[in-house]
């Protein structure tokens, strides 16, 4: 085992981190990405300092084959560019820069300055970086060409000991940045780290720091549960935690007044995660349905409006009107949205296959050609829910 030492304010030396070689971190070769080898290499060539770092070197040392190689270097972004004509930099506040290798992103970020707190956009030190990570086993440093693994912060021992620890303070890790604390639930959930009781406490009593967070983060985290293949456990934490209120409120009041609602949605996530784990690459529409399924079931006394021949077209946009409210804030991509009430309706037994332009249209939109329709003169044939059972 290696050392890294600095030094402290008197100058003497001082340990640092822990530099674990080939032979303690058992990390294969073969498992790294060889375009992200490319540019950590790159940047070393040109007198950077780079290293793999965060989820990667985390799924890395349990086994598991990385989804994304993200990068960090103490280039700033504008070298970065220079070095990379493959590149863009991306980011207001703090820049990044995705290096693209054909249908491949790697994040290539630069060592972040605590000055301002772990959610500051200055640039840094490495000291500084591992001091911005959420959690331990997201703070670790990976170097390709040597095969050492950089520990700060005790990450290794923690994945060891399947612990989930906080970097940050636990008084400002989650008001500095409360989409955190789901972080923490999906850590916990996907990587079998447990959570201290204490820390799981704090995730319950700050809740609603979630509240003022933007609904593009809270749907990107949505989006991330879903396509998790560990969403029943995650959902089920953030239940027991009180996050999934702020990530749909609507399920959470009907499981809260339904058991029975509850037991069906949460059995819903498990068939998910089933198709996730089959199929990976499964349209967003697919997932969806898992998701709205039982809450079109409530909207109204289905065998009826069959048996009464209902205008397809009217169910559909009072279907779609309730279903957008029910996900929100999630809001997914519109296609995706309609695509799982059509597949939800068909289980039923009512087929939808209205015209494109219909299914393009605003809803206020289609309520107004619904009118028309309804009010117009010509003796037209209106296609019947029982037509298509």
């Amino acid at each position: 085992m290696l050392y890294r030492y600095g030094k402290d304010n008197n100058g003497r030396p001082v340990k640092k981190a822990v530099v674990y070689t080939r032979e303690e971190h058992l990390i294969p070769a073969y498992k790294i990405d060889p375009d992200a080898f490319k540019i950590v290499q790159r940047l070393k060539d040109n007198g950077y300092t780079a290293y793999i770092v965060g989820g990667a070197v985390r799924d890395l040392l349990i086994g598991k084959t990385p989804k994304d190689f993200d990068i960090v270097t103490d280039a700033t972004p504008s070298k970065i560019k220079r070095i990379f004509r493959n590149s863009r930099i991306i980011g207001r506040r703090f820049r990044l820069v995705h290096v693209i290798f054909g249908l491949k992103i790697f994040e290539v970020s630069t060592f972040r300055s605590t000055i301002d707190g772990s959610v500051g956009n200055s640039f840094g030190t490495i000291d500084e970086d591992v001091m911005r990570r959420d959690f331990t086993i997201n703070a670790l440093y990976y170097d390709p060409i040597l095969e050492q693994v950089i520990d700060y912060v005790g990450g290794v021992r923690d994945i060891k000991k399947s612990i989930l620890r906080p970097v940050i303070p636990v008084d400002k890790i989650f008001v500095e940045d409360p989409v955190r604390m789901l972080r923490a639930i999906k850590y916990s959930s996907t990587t079998d780290c447990q959570m201290a009781w204490s820390l799981r406490r704090k995730i319950k009593h700050s809740a609603h720091l979630l509240s003022p967070v933007s609904p593009s983060r809270l749907t990107e985290e949505m989006l991330k549960i879903i396509n998790s293949g560990h969403s029943f456990e995650i959902v089920s934490e953030c239940l027991a935690t009180d996050l999934y209120m702020y990530l749909q409120p609507s399920a959470t009041a009907m499981m809260f007044n339904d058991p029975q609602f509850e037991k069906n949605y949460l059995m819903n996530l498990k068939s998910l995660d089933e198709l996730v784990s089959k199929d990976k690459d499964a349209r967003l529409g697919k997932k969806l349905v898992f998701l709205i399924k039982d809450f079109i079931l409530t909207l109204t006394d289905w065998k009826k409006e069959i048996l009464n021949s209902s205008s397809v077209g009217e169910i559909y946009i009072k279907t779609w009107t309730e279903c957008r409210n029910f996900v929100l804030p999630m809001n997914p991509q519109r296609t995706e949205l309609e695509y799982a009430i059509r597949t939800s309706l068909r289980e039923i037994g009512i087929s939808i296959k209205l015209p494109k332009k219909v299914l393009s249209q605003p809803v206020s939109q289609k309520k107004d050609t619904a009118t028309k329709k309804k009010g117009s003169g010509r003796k037209k044939k209106s296609k019947k829910v029982n037509d298509a059972v």
